[in-house]
């Protein structure tokens, strides 16, 4: 799963090189925290948020062969300094 949204992230954003994936497995649960550079947020989230919902869409979907539930959180390379 990091592997498919690493490689759907850096397509569209501006700065391929700031893109960070982070997988977090639990029993249950994938989470897939992405890190990006702040002037590419926008085009991670999209309009009305519709670029972010169509990633977790893709993640749910992908999950429910696995059996897991997956969540998608993005993070603001900015707000860790």
């Amino acid at each position: 799963m990091k592997n498919l949204v690493e490689s759907i992230i850096k397509s569209i954003v501006d700065n391929p090189s700031d893109v960070q994936v982070n997988e977090i497995s639990g029993e249950t649960t994938t989470i897939i925290e992405l890190r990006v550079a702040p002037s590419d947020m926008g085009k991670v989230i999209g309009r009305q948020g519709r670029t972010a919902k169509a990633i977790r869409t893709i993640l749910n979907a992908a999950g429910m062969r696995a059996n897991r539930r997956m969540e998608f959180e993005i993070i603001n390379l900015e707000d860790e300094v």
